[in-house]
Parts: structure tokens; C-alpha cells; sequence
């Protein structure tokens, strides 16, 4: 998974934070926009897992914070449930301008009633996870409850949640006083619901799941977290989610399929019109190939010369691993340094004042672990020599082209 940091600007111009998680080896099939819960922020461990399953599927997740929380600009008292569905609108506006439209929303707490509304108002998505979500977002009321007189008399009030002092002003109870209910909302989501819910949820209890699935018209799926907690604190929790949403979102969404490379060779390589991320098929392994970004190329995979040093460096450990074994030598580990380059041979001597061209040379360094004497190092380090790939490259190639009919 790579992770970079972006902004984008809410309907007040304020700049929110937020990070753009996209996998290690390919373009993202598909964008996916994360909705934290309430008074969180996007760098909750179970949001960083969940968009981390989800980029080991091929996905791509912008996890954000709300307006006035976590590394975003404007004040948390000025904010309230309906600016929080509008900030989502903004965010899938930046994908939709700057990478992709988002297909997948998906909502934890109160940020999985916000996506349910959202949903609406965002046209390209097809699937809507919510984790932990109230069927009324008038639900969060009860985190402030004894408040709540203060509030009313005074028009604001610092309020305690999670450890941590917030400022609620009556306009936040008035809001959500105004959104009782998102059943209709729900039942027309025109679009597949996944409900993800915790029976222990001491914070949002169970019913609230019931509702919201019921509420909801196929296709419509529930997922029991059993002995998770509200915030899924621990890990194998919000992996196990992640990784759930993942499998069920590649049935609802449309994943652009790629032709499976087959061959009757040893290798196949395919590249497209996008870039230099090369796919290949080695026997029956998946790779993939590409240049680095100053060159033009996304990093996705090594570069071709990575990956002759890696069948030298792969060939190498293999041939003395055999040897060892064979001669019963105590050999517990060995690495391969290598590295590619252009030097001059050492015999090439100047011709009229210059140097003759640079020839191709690479750098072999190997580190052996084990109860060795010299002479048995010295050895190892012969053999290395004879290792068939090495063989290969110091050995006259042919290589016979062709075109496909």
C-alpha cells in the first residue's frame, strides 16, 4: 500500500486533510471514501486497517477528517451532521476531478448514517458499507445527554467525549433533531448495502442494524462483527471488516476486467497504452514490472534490470544452497547483493586519445551464514560462478524474434 498526503476544500474553502491510500503494484479498479465516526478522525487504527484490506484487493480509499477535527481546518462547533454529508460530497468531488469517482462509500458510527445520505447526492456509487451505524443520526444525542440543558440554555456547551473536550452549540442538536429518520432514505438507497454490526455494541446497540437492514431493499447483506466493540480497538477486528467489505464489494461494483495472460511459452509480458506497468506471467506467477516516477513510469513493480539481478541473485543462492546440502556443509543462510551499471573493462586500454564504449557490469555480494571454514567460503564463492543463469549472461545468447499472426 502507498499512502500520499492530499487536501481538498470544503463548501466554506476550508482545506481538509486527507489521505489517499492506492495499492503497492497497480492502478486502483476502483475509489473508495471512507467516512469516519463521530469526533474521530481518518487516522483511527480501523480505518488505517480497513482501507489497508482494501487496497491489498486493488482498491483505492480516501480516509479524511471531518471539518474542525484531526489535521482539517475550521471549527468542530460550527459543524454538524449535514455539513458532515456535505463534506463527503466534497471528497468524492476531488476523486471524481482528480482521479476517479468513488463507487464504494462506506460509513463507521455515525460517519455510516452519514454515507447512507450521502449516497444520494453522489451519483457514481453502487455499493454502501456502513460499521457500527445508528438507524436515527439523533442517536449521537446520547453522547452529550447531560448537556443537553446546558446547551439549551446557554446555546453552547463543553461536552466530554472519548476523553476529550468538545464544543457543542444548539445548532448541532437542531440538526439532527431535523433527521430523525433515514428509512426512506435507506429504502431507496438504489444502491447494495452491506450492515456491519457488533451485537456487544454498547455505543450503538444492535437494533440499530435490524432497522437499517430492514429499512433497505435487495441486494442487502449482513455481517455480524461478533466480540467487537464499538470502535473495533482491536485489530484483528477491522482487518476481518475490511477484508469482508473487500470480497462483497467486487460482486456489486463494476471492476474493469483484465484477459488473463496465458502462453505456451515460459513467460508472457503485456503492456498497455498507460505508462510502463508491464504484467507478466512467469510459469504460473503473477508479477508486474515498471520504471520509477522520474522516468515516467507509477513504481508498481521493479524495473527490467531489477529483475535480471533478482534471476542472477535468485539462481546464485539457489546453486550453493544445493551445493551445501550436498556436501552436508553447515551453510544456515545466504544473501545476494547486486547491482547493475556501465563500467570500462579493465583490459580496454585507450585507442587515439579515447576509451572504448562501457560494457555492461554487474556487482555480486554474498554475505554466508553458517559454521564455514575459509576453504569452504572460497569454495561457495566459486560456485556461485557456475550457477546457470551466471552461465547464461557470460555465455554467447541467441534470441530469435518474431510476430505473432
Amino acid at each position: 500500500m502507498r499512502t500520499t498526503k492530499v487536501s481538498f476544500t470544503n463548501s466554506e474553502n476550508q482545506k481538509l486533510a486527507a489521505r489517499l491510500e492506492i495499492p503497492a503494484n497497480q492502478e486502483p479498479h476502483t475509489f473508495v471514501l471512507f467516512a469516519h465516526c463521530f469526533t474521530c478522525n481518518k487516522n483511527l487504527t480501523a480505518v488505517r486497517n480497513i482501507a489497508r484490506s482494501l487496497t491489498q484487493e486493488g482498491f483505492g480509499v480516501l480516509r479524511f477528517d471531518f471539518t474542525g477535527l484531526g489535521e482539517s481546518e475550521g471549527d468542530f462547533a460550527e459543524t454538524n451532521f449535514s455539513s458532515n454529508v456535505q463534506d463527503l460530497v466534497e471528497a468524492a468531488n476531488f476523486l471524481a476531478k482528480n482521479y476517479q469517482s468513488p463507487k464504494v462509500l462506506i460509513g463507521h458510527s455515525l460517519g455510516g448514517a452519514a454515507v447512507l445520505v450521502a449516497r444520494h447526492k453522489i451519483e457514481s456509487v453502487e455499493a454502501v458499507a456502513t460499521i457500527g451505524a445508528p438507524y436515527e443520526p439523533n442517536h449521537v444525542k446520547h453522547l452529550f445527554e447531560s448537556s443537553l440543558e446546558e446547551i439549551e440554555e446557554n446555546g453552547t456547551a463543553k461536552v466530554n467525549i472519548g476523553g476529550r473536550s468538545f464544543t457543542v452549540k444548539q445548532q448541532l442538536i437542531n440538526d439532527l433533531s431535523e433527521l430523525k429518520s433515514n428509512h426512506s432514505l435507506i429504502h431507496n438507497l438504489n444502491a447494495s448495502l452491506l450492515v456491519m454490526h457488533a451485537p456487544q455494541d454498547t455505543i450503538v446497540g444492535i437494533e440499530n442494524a435490524t432497522n437499517i437492514f430492514k429499512a433497505a431493499q435487495h441486494p442487502r447483506s449482513f455481517v455480524s462483527l461478533d466480540e467487537a466493540d464499538h470502535l473495533l480497538s482491536n485489530s484483528a477486528d477491522s482487518i476481518y471488516a475490511g477484508r469482508v467489505i473487500a470480497s462483497w464489494a467486487t460482486r456489486y461494483v463494476s471492476i474493469p476486467k483484465k484477459t488473463d495472460l496465458r502462453t505456451s511459452k515460459q513467460v508472457v509480458a503485456r503492456i498497455g497504452d498507460n505508462g510502463f506497468t508491464t504484467d507478466i506471467l512467469a510459469g504460473e506467477h503473477p508479477l508486474t514490472a515498471d520504471e520509477p516516477a522520474d522516468v515516467g513510469g507509477k513504481n508498481f513493480g521493479p524495473t527490467p534490470y531489477e529483475l535480471l539481478n533478482a534471476a542472477l541473485g535468485a539462481c546464485t543462492v539457489m546453486t550453493l544452497r544445493m551445493y551445501a546440502d550436498r556436501k552436508k556443509w553447515d551453510l544456515q543462510e545466504v544473501r545476494v547483493h547486486l547491482e547493475h551499471g556501465k563500467a570500462y573493462a579493465e583490459d580496454n586500454e585507450m585507442v587515439d586519445g579515447k576509451k572504448p564504449a562501457k560494457i555492461d557490469q554487474i556487482e555480486r555480494v554474498i554475505e554466508l551464514e553458517g559454521n564455514l571454514d575459509d576453504a569452504q567460503k572460497q569454495k561457495l564463492l566459486a560456485i556461485a560462478d557456475k550457477c546457470p543463469v551466471h552461465r547464461t549472461l557470460h555465455s554467447e545468447v541467441l534470441i530469435k524474434t518474431e510476430l505473432k499472426n
